[in-house]
């Protein structure tokens, strides 16, 4: 059996019964959890110890986070999809509000310069990440709903645009460009799944990318942050710092690995060990193989939602083929241009990799992301499998 054939039909050997849920997709997010954690605390030691008097501080956040995500995914895999498909609008308008109230004065908490959470007693809220989900979730309602619209320009391209472009707005006022480029390659990749021509989806596609570049352009701090990003030695203790300092580790950390613990760039050198430049940390310890491996988890993960993609739509329900393609893209963006930065092939977006950073906002979204995947994967199960 090709690899292929086991990521999209798992256990349908005769006379065996399927497992209740998917063993892939929840193994590969049970790993990356696992390992997220483990690196977390070894990221995170000496920060912790000199910041909060307490090595394991972010360790124990970071663990409750998990058991909190946990506990999320838990929920929304018993929850049906046709509820997420209903309450899709009011998702979108929840997520809008919280980037709304993120900006009001004595309501969002100020981090260098950004407003990119709300303080919610002893821990806070950063509204974008879960904004991103909701997004998703309310993008696969309108496809479905503007099926046979969707080769309209206005329905199909126009109106969503404006949508994306409300959100955008209220992020970049954070301001969060990051979040913004995960979102605007998420929802126009769903829109061509769905069925938008090519020559307006190019169209749109083209003024985004214009955009982004004017964006870049009229920002002094985002333009230096790409220009750091095309030769970071050239300004090692400035603007070029963080990139060198996760080049330096990716360096160290050849085929093996320095051993796990044992990272330099660790302390103090590499900044937001634990949570952006977790990846970093990961490739000096572990090696190429640890940063091989960590890949590969997201590989099935991602190949995952879109095999359940497939046989959400060979079930008849549109709606979830929509989502799992939506979902596996968010999950994949993002994760893709957290490691490009490490690697410095990406300019610094300040983004996590889901399922494993330091964040509870993120932590939270990505569990929710996957216990989507899998619930749609159990609701479009063919009967003859005989799961409930």
């Amino acid at each position: 059996m090709t690899a292929a054939a086991v990521l999209d039909a798992p256990a349908r050997a005769a006379g065996r019964p399927r497992a209740a849920w998917d063993a892939w997709l929840l193994g590969s997010a049970g790993a990356l959890l696992a390992l997220g954690t483990v690196m977390v605390h070894s990221a995170s030691v000496a920060y912790g110890a000199h910041t909060h008097g307490a090595s394991a501080y972010f360790l124990i956040r970071h663990t409750a986070y998990v058991v909190l995500g946990l506990a999320v995914m838990a929920l929304v895999m018993h929850s049906r999809v046709r509820w997420w498909e209903r309450g899709g609008p009011l998702l979108l308008l929840l997520g809008i509000g919280l980037l709304v109230a993120v900006l009001l004065p004595g309501v969002g908490r100020h981090v260098n310069g950004s407003a990119r959470w709300i303080r919610l007693g002893f821990v806070t809220l950063q509204p974008s990440e879960l904004t991103k989900l909701f997004m998703v979730v309310y993008v696969a309602g309108y496809l479905v709903r503007k099926q046979e619209a969707l080769r309209n320009f206005t329905q199909g391209i126009v109106m969503m645009s404006l949508v994306v472009a409300v959100i955008g707005m209220l992020l970049l006022m954070e301001p969060d460009l990051g979040t913004v480029v995960v979102i605007c390659l998420t929802v126009f990749a769903m829109l061509f799944l769905g069925g938008v021509r090519f020559w307006h989806f190019a169209l749109v596609a083209v003024a985004g990318l214009g955009g982004m570049v004017l964006l870049t352009v009229i920002s002094p701090y985002r333009m230096g942050r790409v220009t750091s990003f095309l030769d970071p030695w050239a300004d090692p203790f400035g603007s070029g710092f963080q990139l060198t300092q996760a080049l330096i580790a990716f360096g160290r950390g050849e085929w093996l690995g320095v051993g796990l613990g044992a990272s330099v760039q660790k302390l103090f050198y590499l900044p937001a060990a634990h949570t952006d430049f977790l990846f970093a940390v990961i490739a000096e310890e572990l090696g190429l193989v640890g940063v091989l491996g960590v890949i590969a988890l997201f590989g099935v993960l991602i190949a995952r939602a879109f095999a359940i993609a497939r046989q959400a739509e060979r079930a008849g329900s549109l709606y979830g083929a929509r989502l799992a393609q939506g979902l596996g893209f968010l999950i994949g963006v993002q994760a893709m241009i957290n490691m490009g930065v490490n690697m410095g092939l990406l300019p610094t977006k300040g983004l996590t990799l889901p399922l494993m950073s330091y964040g509870g906002s993120s932590m939270l979204a990505s569990c929710a992301a996957v216990g989507l995947l899998a619930r749609i994967e159990r609701e479009s199960r063919p009967r003859a499998w005989g799961d409930a």
